[in-house]
């Protein structure tokens, strides 16, 4: 088949070998291609040289998923679905070193097979790079880097990044910074996608507004709160710094006072983003280290205090309640009569309006240190919130009843019961006299439209009324 005329037949591979040719039998839509480390919805159908089938996700009526470049189908698929277009139909013959090998895959493909596939390409999507792959960070990859290593907190980096939001370029940067420390106009969906990135790598990324300037926007560059920007994003070098993993248990306790200073620093500074990634890793250092003994236990335990006290702290300023209340909890797991910790997570308390338990942090204070007056001052505070709050719920709870005793009233002047006793109370508002007999089985029957069973009747229940 290599030596056909047909001009429709392309070799596809990189050195022209003849190994992968695609003749396109439906075109498709105009456009772009996937790239490498894409997610590609396609149906195939597989056939041997002599016309056996071995495979179909048609027959199977499942459309066939796999990500572009990666290595998870055979060469010969790599290279032809990223030359396809959206809705394209192609047929690809492939070599045996561009599919199976030697080997084959019994018993299905024999050894040394060439194969022909006919390939249709429905849909594509990019790479989620996003931690917690929410979509938020969405990678196409344009050039791919070498090497297996990506950059990781504290390495050293050298990119190139052009931001458009809108079409619109807004962006556009070289620069060096360490990862975890960047200044303000590099967003976090940035560094987070870097993590992923090998050297030399080049990619489009689309950013939701969680990883890119979120509600508030930046209106200094025309971007409106809760835009989704895009970035071309080249990582041009980085040098790597140690994983934790990689650190004996001398080298956790240094870069984790390292760290410690440097969210100081940012604390002080009010970048308190960058300062939180700087206590979490103090964190990441140290949680699972368990080899120390004596005095350095000690000083990693004080050491893992402080983050988590610092990183409450980062959070109340940041006005996340519930972060700062977890790592007070954490805190207190470290020290039950921290001080700190009980205040801190009093302050989160108050904010979210839960001023009950927010009293017990300010009095737990108050029994570590009877002289603390910010516990004094808050406690006042929760005391006169609460007060309002039940005087509110007092009011509302007094007009309730007087509702419900005027319509009482009005419901007793409309209904009366003349029975043998003279009960004047209406239905539902009975008392307990009624147990005791205060009404005839007749009159019962009567107040609940029932009729009163027949000598012979089988059940033993009142009977509703006949509407008739």
């Amino acid at each position: 088949m290599a030596g056909t005329e047909n001009t429709n037949i392309i070799d596809i591979t990189r050195d022209k070998d003849g190994g992968v040719l695609k003749e396109i039998l439906r075109e498709g839509e105009p456009g772009e291609s996937p790239l490498a480390g894409e997610k590609c919805w396609v149906h195939y159908e597989g056939k041997l040289l002599d016309g056996r089938e071995f495979d179909s996700s048609r027959k199977r009526n499942e459309k066939f998923t796999f990500d572009l470049g990666k290595g998870n189908v055979i060469k010969a698929w790599d290279l032809g679905v990223a030359t396809m277009k959206k809705g394209e139909l192609a047929r690809l013959t492939c070599k045996p070193e561009y599919a199976y090998g030697e080997e084959g895959s019994p018993p299905t493909i024999p050894p040394n097979a060439t194969l022909i596939f006919e390939v249709e390409l429905f849909d594509w999507e990019g790479e989620d790079l996003s931690e917690d792959k929410d979509k938020g960070i969405i990678r196409h990859q344009i050039i791919k880097g070498s090497g297996w290593k990506s950059p990781s907190d504290g390495s050293d980096v050298e990119v190139k990044f052009i931001g458009r939001c809108n079409g619109e370029v807004f962006q556009e940067k070289e620069c060096q910074f360490t990862m975890g420390e960047a200044d303000d106009d590099i967003i976090a969906g940035i560094e987070v996608a870097l993590k992923k990135f090998k050297k030399g790598e080049k990619s489009k990324l689309t950013i939701a507004p969680k990883y890119a300037f979120g509600p508030r926007g930046k209106p200094e560059w025309n971007i409106t709160p809760d835009s989704t920007v895009e970035y071309e994003l080249e990582l041009k070098n980085f040098e790597k710094c140690k994983e934790s993993w990689e650190m004996n248990a001398a080298e956790k306790l240094e870069q984790s006072e390292i760290k410690k200073s440097k969210g100081t620093t940012f604390f002080k500074a009010q970048r308190y983003k960058h300062a939180i990634h700087q206590y979490k890793q103090i964190i990441t250092y140290l949680e699972h280290e368990t080899s120390l003994k004596d005095e350095e236990e000690k000083h990693r335990n004080n050491l893992m205090l402080s983050a988590r006290l610092n990183l409450a702290m980062c959070y109340l300023k940041s006005e996340n309640w519930l972060e700062a209340e977890e790592e007070c909890n954490k805190a207190l797991e470290l020290d039950d009569r921290n001080e700190k910790a009980y205040f801190r997570r009093g302050q989160a308390r108050f904010e979210r309006n839960d001023f009950d338990t927010a009293v017990e942090d300010f009095k737990h204070v108050l029994d570590i240190d009877a002289n603390n007056k910010a516990a004094k001052q808050r406690l006042l505070l929760c005391n006169q919130k609460l007060k309002l709050f039940h005087d509110k719920q007092k009011n509302i709870y007094k007009g309730m009843f007087e509702k419900f005793a005027e319509k009482d009233s009005k419901l007793k002047t409309k209904y009366t019961w003349q029975g043998e006793y003279n009960i004047h109370d209406p239905i539902g508002e009975w008392n307990n006299d009624m147990a005791r007999g205060m009404m005839t089985l007749e009159q019962e029957c009567e107040a609940f439209g029932e009729r009163m069973p027949e000598k012979g009747d089988n059940h033993h229940g009142m009977e509703e009324a006949n509407d008739d």
